[in-house]
């Protein structure tokens, strides 16, 4: 297997910054695999890869056999924690088929910031493996009917906005991808132009400079990419997180919840889906 070699800024961001902190319970210790409330439905999705049980994560509201398009969560480097899912709950409430990927099977959930950086690291490292995750999440799709095959959008956050932007390089199939807080430059270079892009970037993140931003819209542009990207003033990095300020206080990193920016970003992604999903 071919090993791309992960690039300096990269590797300096793995190794500096969280997106969010584990929750108190542990995914893996679940007893219901399925539960339904009202008319939203949760469901624990299990399925193998190479001989380890992934446990990604669906939400959806009404009768299973109503169609709606597709959005794949892909989380920060945290796992499938109960963030992950709330924005799949929130997903769901828009009308959406949501989907939550697990890259790390087992539905592991990581609690401190070296095993997190060792962890998601192996997917800058081999990206390759990170398309195979994102692959395998996406294939499990085809047993529910009520999710529209042909209408899948991508979003991420940190880390999965990471991801996110390498499968718009890669995945020319889908219909749109969204970055919160994401790394920008990976060391990938888009395949197709066909998938459209937004990214929802912190000014103040200092954890993505004005030199990657450069040259992550130089790429966009000279590979004639339909992309957007939109500035938060003042938000710094993990501005979506509620728990950001806190996190950063305890690892002593600039990391800070934004509302205003939160909010602002969600209703930019609302537009994006809407428009893509027409």
């Amino acid at each position: 297997m071919k090993i791309l070699k992960i690039s300096t800024l990269v590797l300096s961001l793995l190794l500096s910054f969280s997106c969010q902190e584990k929750k108190t319970e542990d995914i893996t210790n679940l007893n219901s695999v399925k539960s339904t409330s009202g008319k939203m439905t949760t469901e624990e999705l299990s399925y193998d890869i190479d001989g380890k049980t992934h446990k990604s994560y669906v939400a959806y509201e009404g009768d299973a056999d109503v169609v709606k398009p597709v959005v794949m969560v892909l989380p920060e480097w945290w796992g499938v924690t109960d963030y992950a899912k709330g924005r799949a709950k929130q997903l769901a409430e828009l009308g959406y088929f949501a989907l939550v990927v697990d890259y790390y099977g087992e539905g592991k959930v990581v609690d401190n910031p070296e095993e997190a950086a060792k962890l998601s690291g192996e997917f800058y490292k081999v990206p390759i493996n990170a398309k195979l995750m994102f692959d395998k999440a996406k294939a499990q799709l085809l047993k529910y009917p009520n999710a529209n095959y042909d209408k899948i959008a991508v979003i991420g956050y940190c880390f999965g906005g990471a991801q996110a932007l390498n499968m718009a390089r890669l995945e020319d199939e889908l219909k749109g991808v969204v970055s919160f807080h994401g790394n920008l430059m990976t060391g990938l270079k888009p395949k197709n132009n066909n998938v459209k892009i937004l990214v929802l970037n912190g000014a103040a993140d200092t954890f993505v400079p004005a030199e990657e931003i450069a040259a992550f819209k130089k790429q966009m542009d000279s590979a004639k990419i339909d992309y957007k990207f939109i500035d938060y003033p003042n938000a710094l990095h993990s501005f979506t997180n509620p728990e950001a300020t806190a996190i950063g206080e305890k690892f002593k990193m600039k990391v800070a919840y934004n509302k205003e920016a939160d909010g602002k970003s969600w209703n930019d992604m609302k537009a994006f889906l809407a428009d893509i999903f027409k």
